[in-house]
């Protein structure tokens, strides 16, 4: 598990990291969402030891990373700006990551090198930033560490690589103890694949949550009551986050169960009713609207 313990972090007059605690547990994808600026790089950096918390402390499986080489070799970070020496090709950057990670599986690094098409013995500075995004995620894998912290990762990928790397996260975790933490400025990118999601505002943490039991306790329904009563009753029954018109259609977003917003609606004789799925975008849109905030606004 990362523990992320009341972190703060100041550059000069700005206040990059605010006060955030949050857990991530293990064998699970993490999603940290925030618009740019809002903390995520500087939140990771900190996670992977490379920086250290003005305030409060982060551990790995209980053990603070900062300056420590144990916890290190359980991570690998993949930064949104991967720097690589000049002239190196894939080959010498494995090489090079193979004497500070014990498990470093160079046979695995080769045969995904060749499953993306990717050569193993051009020079990395001609490649192009799709490809080097693909690179940085082999030789993460390739390092066999427990946790894998990706800083915008999926920026760059074409939606077939996109999916490709998406599929492979999904593989480690079934076969191995295996963590990504994936942070991005699109919810659209994690929804499929995310099993907890965290989002940052100006530095500070708005939301944690875990999705199943987000969507189990929000649910959009769309139906065609016989008269305005009724709608006004349900109003006052379910815990309306959001009510919409499309004609005779209202479309309702409550907080509930499946089974308690049907009774309910299905109480006022509906003519029509039925279920819609909630997209990620849409659960935290509902989320942050009751905690004051607009998303629309957070994540552009």
């Amino acid at each position: 598990m990362i523990d992320v313990k009341e972190c703060s972090k100041t550059f000069g007059d700005i206040r990059a990291v605010n006060c955030v605690s949050l857990d991530i547990g293990e064998r699970e994808v993490f999603g940290l969402v925030g618009s740019n600026g809002a903390g995520k790089s500087t939140l990771l950096r900190m996670a992977a030891g490379i920086i250290k918390p003005d305030e409060g402390d982060i551990t790995i499986d209980g053990t603070s990373v900062y300056e420590n080489e144990e916890a290190k070799e359980k991570l690998f970070y993949i930064s949104d700006d991967s720097y690589f020496p000049p002239n190196f090709t894939p080959d010498e950057m494995a090489r090079f990551y193979r004497n500070y990670y014990s498990k470093f599986d160079m046979n695995r690094f080769c045969k995904m090198m060749d499953e993306f098409h990717l050569d193993r013995r051009r020079k990395i500075n001609t490649f192009s930033k799709g490809m080097k995004k693909q690179l940085l995620v082999i030789l993460g894998i390739s390092a066999g560490t427990k946790y894998l912290l990706c800083d915008e990762t999926f920026d760059g990928l074409d939606p077939v690589m996109r999916q490709a790397v998406k599929s492979i996260f999904a593989m480690e975790i079934m076969n191995r103890e295996f963590t990504p933490v994936i942070a991005s400025h699109n919810l659209r990118e994690l929804e499929d694949i995310c099993d907890h999601v965290g989002l940052l505002h100006q530095g500070g943490i708005l939301l944690s949550r875990d999705l199943e039991e987000m969507k189990f306790h929000i649910h959009k329904v769309q139906c065609v009551l016989s008269d305005k009563t009724k709608e006004k009753e349900l109003e006052k029954e379910l815990e309306v986050l959001n009510i919409q018109h499309q004609g005779s259609l209202l479309m309702i977003t409550a907080r509930g169960t499946r089974m308690e917003i049907m009774n309910r609606i299905q109480s006022k004789d509906p003519l029509f009713c039925e279920v819609l799925p909630l997209s990620l975008e849409e659960i935290f849109i509902s989320e942050t609207e009751v905690a004051g905030y607009e998303i629309k606004n957070l994540l552009v």
